[in-house]
């Protein structure tokens, strides 16, 4: 069998070992007589995996013991519901930094709970740089602010994690989490849907500082409450325990590969090889600045949009599908998750130069 080179958004592709070591054990899990699937998340084979999967993320991040991992259903679409629930705390609003079609998605759900005050937005209303941090209006009295470190869409990433003071910070991590070392002091709470680097999707990992529990809304569904769910390590439902076993290999496959240090210059080296050469060129064209450029999705655009079709049929039969860009912007988009082998970027750039020069 051969194994295409997945550049889709999420869910992503998933590092091969991984998928070996789960469907040697599909079957029987470690003399279990049962694949994980069947297993009662009672169960205490259910309880290691997840026990470990924790410990790891736990290791790989150098997460604080001041705060709580949990793990949870719905994606980063509930977690825009379930953080003004739990985060409020009495106050009547946050502020939002918003860059991206995600940022815009979750103040507006937001705003069913409180004021979402847009703290900074492109001034041009186009979603391909970061505003200064100087041109931000932050509230010091608002409950937290919240930002989307990497747009998957436009492509726009922060190289740089905010300052707010004393108010916790609270990050949308979803596509680019276990990208690179991460400082998780920094943050009052971060979410991330497991479907672009952590494992596939049905579970969302949710790292929470533990002062900032018990203090949800009265009508907070006793799932989205996270010291509920803290307090019954994640289990107050059947989780998706599938998944959640999957994430574990993951987790053991990053430290197998040297950690985030060694993920992140790897991940740096395939963004740069993909963007150098659309630099080089005129043909394709790439629309972010450069120092907001994502190292995660590298969208890009043809010279004429009318070969759109002709490039995505001829890298389909390369082996290189899901390049297709967001409906609501169209063009191309690479996703460079961290499963994705630097042989992948390689070769969808020679696709690229061979397309260049055979239609440009």
């Amino acid at each position: 069998m051969t194994r295409k080179f997945n550049f889709s958004a999420g869910p992503a592709i998933l590092p091969l070992p991984v998928l070996q070591q789960a469907q040697a054990e599909l079957l029987d899990w470690h003399g279990s007589g049962m694949s994980v699937m069947e297993m009662s998340h009672r169960d205490k084979d259910f309880m290691s995996i997840a026990a470990a999967a924790e410990r790891d993320l736990r290791e790989i991040l150098s997460i604080p013991a001041n705060y709580k991992v949990l793990f949870m259903q719905g994606g980063a679409t509930a977690q825009f519901a379930a953080v003004p629930m739990n985060l409020l705390r009495g106050k009547s609003g946050a502020d939002y930094v918003v860059t991206g079609s995600w940022g815009v998605k979750a103040s507006k759900e937001m705003a069913r709970y409180g004021k979402a005050s847009v703290a900074a937005k492109p001034a041009d209303g186009k979603f391909t740089h970061i505003p200064e941090r100087a041109a931000w209006k932050l509230d010091p009295q608002a409950a937290y602010v919240h930002y989307t470190p990497n747009e998957t869409i436009e492509g726009v990433e922060f190289g740089w994690v905010p300052e707010v003071g004393g108010v916790p910070l609270v990050a949308d991590f979803s596509s680019t989490f276990l990208s690179r070392p991460l400082d998780v002091s920094r943050f009052g709470l971060i979410y991330a849907g497991a479907q672009k680097n952590a494992g596939p999707a049905g579970i969302t990992i949710v790292i929470v500082r533990e002062d900032l529990l018990g203090q949800a809304l009265p009508a907070t569904p006793s799932i989205f409450d996270y010291k509920q769910v803290a307090d019954n390590e994640s289990m107050l439902n059947t989780p998706s325990c599938y998944a959640w076993y999957i994430c574990g290999l993951v987790f053991q496959w990053i430290k197998a590969e040297g950690g985030l240090a060694a993920i992140g210059e790897r991940n740096r080296r395939k963004a740069m090889l993909i963007y150098d050469y659309i630099d080089s060129q005129s043909f394709y064209r790439n629309p972010v600045a450069k120092p907001d450029r994502s190292w995660m999705n590298v969208v890009f655009t043809l010279a004429d949009d009318k070969l759109d079709a002709d490039f995505l049929k001829g890298a389909a039969a390369a082996g290189l599908p899901g390049l297709k860009g967001h409906r609501s912007v169209g063009g191309m988009r690479a996703s460079l998750y961290n499963a994705m082998p630097e042989a992948g970027v390689a070769a969808l750039v020679d696709y690229m130069k061979e397309f260049a020069r055979s239609r440009g």
